[in-house]
């Protein structure tokens, strides 16, 4: 026991001096060690929900994939009567709110696609600030402390936009009889020490966005839980549980850290700790406007999934695209080599006999992960080295994951997340032939 009252967890080591009838005992207090255990175990368990939840995601969004597809095309045909309608647009609200839970689930799983520019964050935060003011009851007090000389960060905005909405309302729903927002932005030069002590934390430089309330707080079970996944303290109905998930995957992926400080009846603080840009280039901003497409392009779409696959070659009919189908990596390349035979109507089958002089294609829309050895990316580098100049569109349930190679697609490169709605597609395949 400390002298103040409080138990205090120790070591003991010793010896026995039988001679002198006395021994000798150091207690060493192992109250941090314990902790960093604890933390340790904590990061170790959000890392195993995160491999699972992307892996479910990753299923749920090829299959959503195929529901949204097909639902669009119900929606186009002009012979489709008012209730037939009625009945696809309600489904297709629901599969959108399912793809928008898929998306959180990835964002929490670090598998989302991430477009990182170098950033002022107290720009961004003093936009967003008086945004998110008109939204907050007026027994709410919202202040923006900015930093002075606040380094730069290299971090993709909308999804900072998104974390940052969340630490609001998150304050706002542990504040119902009011209080006040402190939104603080500072320099912070993590050391070793601190690394040590915060598992996934990394040394070296970052800016600080720190969010504080003056709410409920929580106590230390339920705070080390509320980055997990439909973990949520809110009433069922108000809350999904994976708006703070969302916001750690987020950090996470973008090579930051997060820590969140709470009291029972004093109140919660939550530091997202942005990586600093020093010496980084300015990523391409991927985001550019494209004009049309080519209305007759041809396209060689590659996907493992039968079902996907079908659609794909619809979609692109109904888009006015000439298109070919593989199944696989290995298959496109056949494709490649031999080259499309061009046959009547916008759906191409594959030829067995290249003609003299066969039309190349224009792009190649591919899945990124698929069975059979090679993957997207590599089908993609093989397939511009037999054809230069060939466009390339990459398509994944989790765009933005580790290859097997430990590699990832690369951020200049174009990735179309399923499920995608056909306008989406439509837009990305005008945005990657512009290039």
């Amino acid at each position: 026991m400390h002298k103040d009252g409080h138990a205090v967890p120790l070591n003991w080591t010793g010896v026995w001096l039988e001679q002198e009838a006395q021994h000798i005992f150091i207690g060493r207090d192992i109250t941090e060690q314990l902790a960093a255990e604890r933390k340790l175990h904590h990061a170790q368990r959000l890392e195993a929900v995160g491999q699972l939840t992307g892996g479910i995601a990753h299923d749920f969004n090829n299959l959503l994939a195929v529901v949204i597809g097909h639902l669009d095309l119900i929606l186009k045909r002009p012979e489709a009567g008012a209730a037939v309608t009625g009945f696809a647009e309600a489904a297709l609200q629901a599969a959108q709110r399912g793809a928008e839970l898929t998306r959180q689930l990835l964002a929490f799983a670090r598998q989302q696609p991430l477009a990182p520019k170098v950033v002022d964050v107290n720009r961004l935060v003093d936009d967003m600030a008086r945004l998110l003011g008109r939204t907050l009851e007026q027994n709410i007090d919202l202040r923006f402390l900015p930093g002075s000389g606040l380094w730069p960060v290299l971090i993709d905005p909308v999804n900072l936009e998104a974390a940052l909405a969340n630490l609001v309302v998150n304050a706002r729903d542990a504040m119902p009889d009011g209080g006040r927002l402190l939104i603080e932005t500072m320099n912070a030069t993590l050391d070793a020490d601190f690394a040590q002590a915060n598992p996934g934390a990394r040394p070296g430089d970052y800016v600080v966005l720190a969010a504080s309330d003056t709410g409920t707080g929580m106590a230390p079970e339920i705070l080390d839980r509320i980055f997990e996944p439909f973990f949520t303290t809110k009433e069922v109905g108000k809350g999904t549980g994976l708006g703070l998930s969302m916001v750690f995957g987020f950090v996470k992926q973008s090579g930051g850290y997060i820590k969140a400080y709470s009291e029972p009846g004093h109140g919660t603080t939550i530091r997202l700790y942005l990586p600093r840009a020093a010496g980084l280039p300015l990523p391409e901003d991927v985001a550019k406007a494209a004009p049309a497409a080519p209305r007759r392009a041809r396209i060689l779409a590659v996907e493992d999934n039968d079902a996907i696959r079908k659609l794909v070659l619809m979609q692109l009919d109904q888009l006015g695209y000439e298109a070919v189908g593989a199944a696989s990596a290995a298959e496109a390349v056949a494709i490649l080599q031999a080259g499309p035979i061009l046959q009547a109507g916008p759906i191409l089958q594959v030829g067995p006999i290249l003609q003299a002089g066969a039309v190349p294609f224009d792009l190649l829309f591919t899945d990124v992960v698929m069975p059979g050895g090679m993957n997207g990316v590599e089908l993609a580098r093989l397939a511009q080295k037999r054809q230069p100049g060939l466009k390339v569109l990459f398509t994944s349930g989790f765009p933005g994951a580790l290859l097997a190679d430990g590699r990832e697609v690369a951020s200049a490169d174009a990735v179309l997340g399923k499920p995608y709605r056909m306008q989406q597609l439509a837009a990305a395949l005008a945005a990657a032939l512009a290039k």
